[in-house]
């Protein structure tokens, strides 16, 4: 095993625990009824700064010490990481800058803005910017963090696991959308470690499945990735990640979708559910309805990562559905 990733996340939950929420464990009769699985979401949706970013930035941000909190972390998103490191900023009272990229959403530049992180924009890809703002942070000894690529990070994001594991008896698949594999790679790590049976489903837009391409390969690809509303998951991998080989060794199926069924997913969840999505949200929801009919008669957990959408993306996609 790369990385002992039950330990790590014990480890984070016992840091993290006073400052995040236990999101619900809810069912969801709709997706139930739609693929006859017993499917209940984990809405992190509902989570502080809007998506499970809050609880890998707070891990990595509380390990650090007092002198390096002072010095200044840096860090680079496309919005939900760069906002989650703001929020831990403003609660250890820390400072930082975001670096983000080209066209990143209006509305989570705003939410980082609010926690008080300074912006920069740089690159038009994730991997750009991300070698960016870690060279940035090397030349003015600074910290810098990861939205996936770090021991801390996974492990914040894996303490999801753990509460599923106090939430709910039996699981037969979780499906989990992946960018750079953080959230996959810490949730799969901490329940296979209890129930190596439980099938880790990663989920991918076509436009950007970076992580699914390099998996296939046996290495980390650089290949372009094309516009998806799936932000929070766009974009390439950082060379020598270690989520890519916790990716290979816990996930167990990759599904891909078209930015058509990301929409239809996104918009069928928030008319049902009466509950805000972002475009990466939907990706696993839209992954599930893919694939149901392998489901049928399962019991399904969705991770509903985050709520962070663009008014006007969120207004074009809700205009353009059209109920069955």
């Amino acid at each position: 095993m790369i990385l002992d990733v039950r330990k790590a996340v014990i480890d984070a939950e016992s840091l993290i625990r006073a400052y995040i929420r236990e999101t619900p464990l809810a069912r969801s009769s709709y997706l139930s009824e739609a693929g006859g699985a017993d499917v209940a979401c984990k809405l992190e949706n509902l989570q502080y700064s809007g998506s499970f970013k809050f609880r890998g930035a707070l891990s990595r941000i509380l390990s650090l010490s007092r002198e390096d909190l002072s010095s200044g972390v840096v860090t680079a998103s496309t919005g939900n990481h760069g906002a989650a490191v703001a929020r831990a900023l403003e609660i250890t009272g820390g400072r930082g800058t975001v670096f983000v990229p080209e066209g990143a959403s209006g509305d989570k530049l705003r939410l980082i803005r609010q926690y008080g992180a300074e912006i920069e924009e740089y690159g038009t890809d994730n991997a750009e910017t991300e070698a960016f703002a870690r060279k940035t942070a090397l030349n003015a000894s600074m910290t810098y963090i990861s939205p996936y690529n770090d021991r801390e990070v996974i492990a914040g994001q894996g303490t999801i696991g753990l509460e599923l594991e106090r939430q709910i008896d039996h699981i037969d698949a979780i499906f989990a959308s992946v960018g750079g594999g953080g959230l996959i790679s810490g949730i799969g790590g901490y329940i296979k470690s209890i129930r190596p049976d439980i099938r880790m489903v990663g989920c991918s837009p076509e436009n950007s499945k970076v992580m699914a391409e390099s998996l296939k390969a046996g290495k980390i690809l650089d290949i372009p990735s094309m516009p998806t509303i799936s932000d929070g998951t766009a974009g390439g991998i950082e060379p020598g990640a270690i989520t890519f080989g916790l990716c290979r060794e816990y996930i167990d199926d990759f599904i891909t979708v078209t930015e058509e069924e990301i929409k239809n997913a996104l918009a069928g969840f928030i008319r049902n559910e009466h509950m805000l999505i972002e475009g990466a949200a939907a990706v696993s929801v839209a992954s599930y309805l893919k694939t149901k009919e392998s489901y049928r008669g399962k019991n399904v957990v969705i991770v509903i990562c985050g709520a962070n959408i663009d008014a006007e993306t969120l207004k074009e996609v809700l205009s353009d559905y059209k109920t069955e």
